[in-house]
């Protein structure tokens, strides 16, 4: 059987526009390829849907990396990435994320909604092939992921029906809809998925979680500005429900070593990935290695790129105890010299002898570190980020896995359900068992903005705090070089390219 391939012109025709970084598409592409033409065009064989699945998993490479804390993290109050003279401005692309001041043009909210909408298609198109029912329900899941994603940050979703003509403009699902296929769909395929699988896999356990996930948000999907909400018991009951279908038959547990859920082997070793990308060690990673390099000095191993950092704020939240904030790995100081979560002070090589900055001066990170960077300070404000951790081979394409689904959000969820249900001691008891574990003194009580700070010390650059913020509505509160931000930042513009294509898209207010 031929390895049948969708080509690209075809994927990207399903997002209506092809305006950056798609120069080489087919601009007399009409129609979509029909069964009966893909039959012809492979001598009467049909495609290979167990093929077509493998690469409609590997579009998740294509965003879990720079897009995804672009968007989810950068926004948010725990990291930044500071201009440093001429270094990191981007002609202020980043600055803009940080700051809530950005435009339906921005780079990389095009480049974000493109992977993802390129994703969402390669998960429909599958579905035309004939998938046995185990296939589908994967395509589905995978599917049904995407739906959420572009329904968190842009509120509609386009949508095509498998098979459809290219020609035909895709429907569009307002938030409301969107969320609520999510939820059937998945409740749908449930029977369908798999249990004892690998964490890059859609399973039973991964539905679950993403199914937490939806009605934890649904409320606010479900409003009309993602303000005005009210988040009810019956939608905490079924997160509860379906986060204890994870937590009962107890296949996970929180790692004793926190770093063990981002190492090279994570995939194979952690005990809280639930769900997460095929990321395969000098085979295929895509931007994996730009979880370190985008934070560490040029004079540290590796020689990173001198960007992201920790907010002051954020790395001031932690207990001096709590594991998550860092600790010594033997194996990584060994190899580079490095510590594992947030870098602060001076900073040394595996020689154990102190690094200096290009200028001459100690490489000792600052807490503070203002958005524009001038100074003494220059190459050397802000705390280093290192959560993801370098392998010692195969550093540019490591394998390392991004988890889209950790336990510990699983507990999360449920505790935070657990007290918009007035059920606070019961929280309590999950937050304290988890800080436990990592480290931390027990709180004494718990409130929403308790529990927001630990799902920031838990989740940090893992995607998720822009929508914890928006949730708990403190995403346009000011922060750090960030004034309060105007309401039509809780939701992205879509691409200038999208509106102009299809006409039955409205621009989200405001833009």
């Amino acid at each position: 059987m031929k390895n049948f391939k969708i080509k690209i012109p075809v994927v990207m025709a399903f997002i209506t526009i092809i305006s950056v970084c798609c120069s080489d598409l087919d601009e007399n592409l009409e129609d979509r390829l029909t069964l009966q033409q893909v039959e012809e065009a492979t001598a009467g064989e049909t495609p290979d849907v167990s093929a077509l699945l493998i690469e409609s998993y590997g579009t998740l490479r294509n965003w879990h990396g720079p897009l995804n804390s672009f968007l989810g993290d950068q926004t948010g109050d725990e990291m930044i990435a500071p201009t440093r003279g001429g270094d990191w401005d981007d002609n202020g692309a980043l600055r803009v994320l940080h700051q809530h001041t950005w435009d339906p043009d921005n780079n990389n909210i095009v480049s974000f909604f493109n992977a993802l909408a390129t994703g969402l298609f390669s998960a429909i198109d599958l579905l035309q092939f004939n998938p046995n029912p185990a296939q589908e329900a994967e395509a589905r899941y995978i599917r049904a992921f995407y739906v959420f994603w572009l329904c968190d940050g842009w509120g509609q979703v386009p949508m095509r029906e498998p098979g459809a003509p290219l020609s035909d403009i895709p429907t569009v699902m307002t938030s409301s809809e969107a969320i609520n296929y999510v939820i059937t769909e998945l409740k749908a395929i449930l029977p369908n998925l798999p249990d004892n699988v690998p964490p890059w896999q859609a399973s039973k356990a991964a539905a679950n979680a993403l199914l937490a996930k939806a009605y934890l948000n649904k409320a606010v999907f479900e409003s009309a500005d993602r303000q005005t909400f009210t988040i009810g018991a019956e939608d905490m009951n079924s997160v509860i429900t379906y986060c204890d279908a994870i937590i009962n038959p107890g296949k996970y547990s929180l790692e004793a070593n926190y770093f063990q859920n981002f190492t090279f082997d994570n995939g194979e070793n952690s005990s809280e990935l639930i769900f997460c990308t095929n990321n395969i060690a000098g085979v295929q990673s895509n931007s994996m290695r730009s979880n370190w390099m985008s934070t560490l000095h040029y004079n540290q191993t590796p020689s990173g790129w001198n960007g992201f950092t920790a907010m002051a704020d954020f790395y001031n939240s932690f207990d001096a105890t709590d594991t998550r904030r860092g600790v010594e790995l033997p194996d990584l100081k060994a190899t580079y010299g490095l510590r594992a979560g947030l870098l602060y002070g001076q900073q040394f090589n595996k020689d154990d002898v102190a690094l200096k900055d290009r200028q001459g001066n100690p490489l000792f990170f600052t807490i503070e570190s203002p958005i524009i960077v001038s100074g003494p300070n220059l190459e050397v404000s802000g705390v280093r980020i290192i959560k993801f951790i370098p392998p010692a081979t195969f550093e540019d394409v490591p394998g390392n896995k991004f988890g889209f689904f950790r336990y510990s959000d699983v507990l999360l969820m449920k505790a935070e359900a657990l007290l918009r249900t007035g059920n606070a001691s019961g929280a309590l008891t999950i937050v304290n068992e988890l800080r436990a574990v990592r480290g931390a003194g027990a709180l004494a009580s718990l409130d929403e903005a308790a529990l927001l700070a630990e799902r920031g010390r838990e989740l940090y650059v893992e995607g998720w705090r822009r929508n914890d913020l928006v949730r708990f509505g403190k995403f346009l509160e000011p922060w750090s070089d960030k004034a309060a931000s105007d309401p039509k930042y809780l939701l992205f513009p879509f691409p200038s390219a999208q509106i102009v294509a299809n006409p039955d898209l409205q621009q989200n207010p405001g833009y």
